[in-house]
């Protein structure tokens, strides 16, 4: 069944080799432009700051700060961690370079115009959703 074996028997026994490490390139650019991600950003920025403006209350104050804590944790952590070691070769693709080729997603090949409609329609979305929101606030 199981037999005690001692550390020297073992290392008559054994066999050792070397096996070669293979350095493993990593790819954490994301493959869109940065900018793409700093307008991002911005809009829902933007948003937070219109609603903070528009409702400001000493009540909201709390939420307020939690929310843009919330925003820049959800873009710094990936950014952190695509500039973690090791260091890589890969670059984010410049705006030209988006446009001439385009990008691969889940559902098929997209060109650089679709890739960044399909990436900014939300935060625009929202951004406007937060202007219609404080108007109503304000007209009624």
């Amino acid at each position: 069944m199981s037999k005690h074996l001692v550390r020297e028997e073992i290392l008559d026994r054994a066999i050792v080799r070397e096996i070669p490490v293979k350095s493993h390139e990593v790819d954490r650019t994301f493959e869109l432009p940065r900018a793409l991600y700093g307008i991002t950003v911005g809009l829902y920025l933007g948003f937070l700051a219109i609603a903070a403006i528009g409702f400001s209350s000493p009540g909201l104050i709390l939420p307020m700060a939690i929310c843009f804590i919330f925003v820049f944790a959800a873009f710094g952590v990936p950014t952190i961690w695509a500039r973690l070691a090791p260091e890589t070769k890969s670059q984010a693709l410049s705006f030209g370079q988006l446009k001439h080729s385009g990008i691969q997603t889940f559902t098929g090949r997209l060109s650089g115009k679709d890739a960044m409609v399909q990436m900014l329609i939300l935060p625009v979305l929202i951004l406007m959703w937060g202007l219609a929101t404080i108007t109503i606030a304000a007209l009624v």
